[in-house]
């Protein structure tokens, strides 16, 4: 897909960063946009930003965890542009917390957002795009998907499941023209560590140092517009924790090592 114009994206989690930087990378490249997210509010200021004509651009708040409407919201989007071109699949939280300590209904919540409410709007857009005998899905997942990482135990299986649910649905729709690319961040200049949530089950309410030195949230966005573009499908976009997937696949035994270092004393 060497050009976006005129394609109609849905992208979740629009309102703030990665989402919202990535609207507005869409925008310049001649996009219809879909924005989802709860807040409402939020959308609308991103719409406000993204500078395209109503025609071309819907609100749509959606909750991640309500499943049940994702169809009606779906038939939504296709009464109003009569098709969907690319699903970008961003919506997440992140986890700040011990195994221990965690209780078991933060692991429900991370698994439902992360992995269950992704593999729910998918297919209710799935089938739109085998009869379009076209389209493309995009998945925020994370470094932490390749790796473990301490304090993020129920994140990291949220996002190493969403690696093979669509490893495998990569290949279940390949003869429907159908794409699928992986997304692989990791430290962004956006306020996900301070949304993660807590082992009580509390918003975490802080900014990681790694976090805030980040990469750029506009950078990380320009580069997930030219994966989609060419296809990828699947990128790491970050720093020096980007060698870590290669130290998994080459030395595992030097990775743990460093990984048993990041764990809390």
């Amino acid at each position: 897909m060497k050009d976006l114009k005129d394609k109609v994206i849905w992208i979740t989690g629009a309102s703030s960063g990665i989402g919202e930087a990535t609207a507005y990378k869409m925008a310049k490249e001649g996009a219809k946009l879909v924005l989802s997210a709860r807040r409402k509010e939020e959308l609308e200021r991103v719409k406000n930003a993204c500078g395209l004509l109503e025609n071309d651009i819907l609100v749509l708040p959606l909750d991640v965890e309500n499943f049940e409407s994702f169809e009606s919201l779906k038939d939504t989007v296709v009464a109003k542009f009569g098709r969907i071109d690319i699903l970008f699949n961003n919506a997440g939280i992140s986890q700040r917390g011990g195994v221990l300590e965690s209780d078991l209904s933060v692991f429900q919540k991370i698994i439902n957002i992360n992995l269950m409410g992704v593999v729910a709007l998918t297919k209710a857009v799935l089938p739109q795009m085998i009869k379009q005998n076209a389209g493309h899905i995009v998945v925020t997942s994370s470094l932490s998907g390749k790796l473990g990482s301490p304090m993020r135990s129920g994140y990291c299986a949220s996002k190493h499941a969403l690696h093979g649910f669509f490893d495998a649905l990569r290949a279940e729709v390949y003869e429907n023209n159908v794409k699928v690319t992986m997304i692989c961040p990791g430290y962004i200049q956006t306020d996900i560590s301070v949304n993660a949530i807590g082992a009580d089950g509390n918003k975490h309410g802080k900014m990681d140092n790694n976090q805030e030195n980040g990469v750029p949230v506009d950078v990380c966005a320009t580069k997930i517009v030219k994966a989609i573009k060419a296809d990828k499908s699947e990128i790491y976009i970050g720093g020096k924790e980007v060698l870590g997937v290669y130290l998994k696949r080459f030395f595992p035994k030097i990775l743990e090592k460093i990984v048993i270092k990041q764990a809390p004393k």
